[in-house]
């Protein structure tokens, strides 16, 4: 019986061994202004305003007053840029966590308006079906919001 209990203990403990020996890397979903193509990739560089976009954290990063930062929100400052015209660089050498110690690297080989091969983007800009728009109400003075449908009839919901 005890050469039984031994064989289950070592079995049982060769499996907890394995289980936390397992390491599990998740790749964040891509942004849809993203290169198509690319399902490995955790950061994407773009040239024309020097930043880093991290695909596993989505997160932008980017340097301002000396400092590099890491936001889910794009940054005031980048508001109107077209994420989708724009070349994004597929960062396919590093994979840690401070893509900016190779910025000067980059910063050379991608200098802003850098154009390399054309790129499809993974969505497409315009391609929300239902887009909100802000309406005001001559009628009743009262503002509501009109919702577009894929026709692009107007619907019309009271605020």
């Amino acid at each position: 019986m005890k050469p039984i209990k031994l064989g289950f203990t070592a079995l049982l403990l060769l499996f907890v061994a394995t289980a936390f020996s397992q390491v599990n890397i998740t790749i964040g979903t891509p942004p849809p202004w993203g290169p198509a193509g690319y399902t490995d990739v955790r950061y994407y560089y773009v040239p024309d305003i020097e930043m880093y976009y991290d695909v596993q954290q989505s997160q932008y990063v980017y340097f301002e007053k000396g400092k590099w930062y890491r936001k889910r929100n794009l940054p005031g400052k980048f508001k109107k840029y077209d994420f989708y015209s724009g070349y994004k660089v597929v960062v396919t050498d590093y994979h840690g966590p401070t893509p900016y110690l190779h910025f000067n690297n980059h910063k050379v080989k991608y200098p802003k308006g850098y154009k390399g091969p054309p790129q499809k983007t993974i969505g497409s800009k315009n391609s929300n079906k239902n887009k909100s728009v802000f309406v005001k109400n001559k009628k009743t003075k009262s503002n509501s919001v009109g919702v577009k449908n894929a026709k692009g009839n107007k619907k019309k919901n009271k605020n």
